[in-house]
């Protein structure tokens, strides 16, 4: 009969926190967002060429394994350039795009071959002793991609370099409804039957666009160096263009920039820049409240904001229907007037969407969230969220590591985001002699995790 090895029991005396076990309850509320979602994740061939591609692919089996839809798209262009060095040619490039000629398409042919073979082994893996153990991953790979020649600029014939014309988003919307993982090379190809050479962030974006993804994920080689600055963790798409404009940053850097931020004009929600090479970084993106890349996310259709005076009107339209029902306690104007500087809104072209309020009391390391409500035609889009996510983020910013809420008819909603249930002699004494027994209001309480890194 085979036993476990024994492990010593902690002392109950002096109890320690497991890394291990916080790390989980952290990842936890992100694996179950992200289960059942899309994710298009681009890699260049240098990735394949690393001897630790297998630790990447193992990261990318423990994503399918959470139910994640994976759409894989590969580079290749160390691959083509050996190739094409062993003919003694090179792959030319005119005003930073690719010209393609014959013998330059047959390395290209080649080398992608090669490298969605050597992807393909690696997702079979199913050794013992191993992340792969029991694993078994179905892979395809097809012709997704219709493509265009880029025809002749400027007087040069760019040859077999094409662009993206459009991706059978069905057929791979019915592969990944199956379970399988979908492997896109950069070619494309023509109703003449041609194939063209294209470039990786084009498909990886032109795919992420026609599927609806939830994520578009560019695994990039470096994204920090004494010659440009280290991107910002979070990004608008006008920012990236006003950095493209003003700093000249490495080719393949700029292009998964440029791709991310076209991709959120044309409605993907979240691109993620991750630098390959830092290892389990695409794990700590997904499933940690800090990430390790950067964030590009759309144009913001609301603004969260700290509240204005002259807003006081729109948060009272907003709170009336929920003072109304009883879920809130009624407001006068002019107690609004005066206490406006704890408020926070999302606007929509002059509609106060969403507020809640922020009440410190810092002798107690505690603040009251209050008035936290979403306008009845906008619910359902995490508003809620964002405001809370924010006041805590605020209230950590103060130093304070507690928050309360009182509730008589959302206790559920605060349960779910991670208050317990307090009595009232855990509130501030200058709290609790305001309590309102008539209403008879439920306390609860969240301890706020601390930003600082592990």
């Amino acid at each position: 009969m085979t036993t476990r090895p024994h492990r010593p029991r902690p002392d109950d005396t002096q109890p320690t926190r497991d890394p291990f076990v916080d790390w989980v309850r952290e990842a936890t509320p992100y694996i179950h967002a992200h289960r059942g979602r899309t994710f298009v994740i681009a890699f260049g061939g240098e990735a394949v060429a690393d001897a630790r591609f297998p630790e990447l692919v193992h990261d990318i089996a423990l994503l399918h394994g959470l139910g994640i839809r994976l759409v894989l798209v590969h580079g290749a262009r160390p691959q083509i350039e050996q190739r094409l060095r062993d003919q003694g040619a090179q792959l030319r490039y005119v005003n930073g795009l690719r010209v393609t000629d014959d013998r330059a398409l047959a390395c290209v042919k080649e080398a992608a071959g090669m490298v969605r073979v050597e992807i393909e082994a690696l997702l079979s893996l199913g050794l013992a002793n191993s992340p792969m153990a029991g694993v078994r991953i179905p892979v395809v790979s097809g012709n997704f991609v219709a493509a265009r020649p880029l025809g002749v600029i400027d007087g040069v014939d760019y040859a077999h370099t094409g662009s993206v014309r459009r991706v059978d988003h069905r057929t791979l919307r019915t592969l990944l409804d199956q379970g399988m993982v979908a492997l896109m090379p950069p070619l494309g190809y023509s109703p003449t039957g041609e194939v063209f050479n294209l470039s990786a962030a084009d498909v990886a974006r032109s795919a992420a666009v026609a599927l609806g993804a939830d994520k578009l994920i560019f695994l990039t080689e470096s994204m920090e160096s004494s010659q440009h600055p280290t991107l910002a963790p979070n990004l608008l798409a006008r920012d990236v263009d006003a950095l493209l404009a003003a700093e000249t940053l490495p080719d393949e850097l700029a292009t998964c920039l440029r791709a991310g931020a076209e991709a959120c004009r044309h409605g993907i929600r979240r691109v993620h820049l991750v630098e390959r090479g830092d290892p389990g970084a695409l794990l700590r993106e997904l499933f940690t409240h800090d990430g390790s890349g950067t964030l590009i996310s759309a144009e913001p259709y609301e603004d969260l904001r700290p509240a204005r005076i002259d807003d006081v009107t729109g948060i009272l339209e907003l709170l009336r229907p929920m003072e109304e029902r009883g879920v809130l306690v009624r407001r006068s104007r002019e107690r609004l007037e005066t206490e406006i500087e704890c408020f926070h809104i999302t606007e929509r072209d002059g509609l106060v969407t969403a507020c809640a309020a922020l009440y410190p009391y810092p002798a107690d390391d505690m603040a009251e969230l209050a008035c936290l409500a979403v306008h009845q035609d906008y619910r359902g889009g995490h508003r809620g969220e964002r405001l809370l996510e924010h006041l805590s983020t605020l209230a950590r910013a103060q130093g304070i590591s507690r928050l309360f809420v009182l509730t008589t008819q959302t206790a559920h909603w605060f349960q779910e985001r991670g208050f317990q249930p307090a009595g009232l002699d855990a509130l501030p004494m200058e709290k609790r002699a305001l309590y309102n027994f008539q209403r008879n209001s439920k306390v609860f309480i969240k301890t706020l995790q601390s930003t600082s890194p592990a």
